[in-house]
């Protein structure tokens, strides 16, 4: 098997092909587009599920960095703006060393002219870190280079607040099994307020992913969230950006 650092280096195309999708990261304390999310799916909209099961060993590294490559090409041109972020997701365990992998993603952003502060990592905790020790030096390579970093899927893998405390990123993401059904839960709701107390005391933005109600979306905004994710607002389009419901923004707003 040829190592994680040959395969960043390695032109040897992957064994299938595929595309993303995006959905918006929407700010309703300015009622506006924060930034989008790649999603990666298959070239005719198969979901994530159907690519990542054929991602191996043998091209996990190519695949980390041709996701990342593919992202950065498509935002370039669907959303030129200087103040809309590209969120992009990335394998920790697929990161050998933080400044050779990154070497691609800066050359893609220098070509498309896409300014690397305005891309965001997202990792995930429901993914088993190797060495967590490693994560902290990928994360700490990319906010020395101006990258955003976000923890995802926050309060339903692995670690929670662990993984907060060792890595501190500029952002977290809720969960959206915190969000579904918060309205009527206090449990959820006394759960999220006292997460987004700790991130304000960390410095750390929080982001409400998986917004599918108005209720849900009436009481994360009474905790002091301004960022919101879900189908709420749009559903994820391919290699496009959606149609916003804005008139659920207004209406929040």
């Amino acid at each position: 098997m040829m190592s994680g650092c040959g395969q960043c280096r390695s032109s040897e195309p992957l064994p299938f092909t595929f595309t993303m999708a995006f959905h918006p990261i929407v700010d309703l304390g300015k009622g506006s587009v924060w930034g989008y999310e790649a999603l990666v799916r298959g070239t005719e909209g198969q979901g994530a599920g159907y690519i990542l099961g054929q991602v191996d060993d043998d091209n996990r590294y190519r695949f980390d960095q041709a996701c990342r490559t593919k992202a950065i090409e498509l935002a370039g041109e669907l959303f030129p703006a200087d103040d809309v972020r590209l969120s992009i997701n990335f394998l920790p365990n697929a990161v050998y060393d933080p400044a050779a992998c990154i070497r691609a993603t800066l050359a893609a952003a220098r070509r498309i002219g896409f300014a690397h502060q305005r891309i965001m990592f997202e990792f995930t905790e429901n993914e088993r870190m190797a060495d967590v020790a490693h994560v902290q030096r990928i994360v700490a390579d990319y906010r020395q280079r101006g990258f955003l970093t976000a923890l995802d899927d926050f309060g339903a893998g692995y670690a929670g607040l662990g993984l907060l405390a060792q890595f501190q990123p500029d952002l977290i993401k809720l969960d959206m099994e915190l969000i579904r059904g918060i309205a009527d839960s206090p449990a959820r709701q006394a759960i999220v307020s006292g997460v987004i107390a700790i991130a304000r005391s960390l410095g750390v933005a929080v982001i409400a992913e998986g917004v599918e109600t108005a209720e849900e979306l009436a009481v994360l905004r009474e905790a002091g969230i301004t960022l919101f994710q879900g189908y709420l607002f749009a559903r994820p389009a391919l290699a496009a950006l959606p149609g916003l419901s804005l008139p659920e923004m207004r209406q929040a707003a």
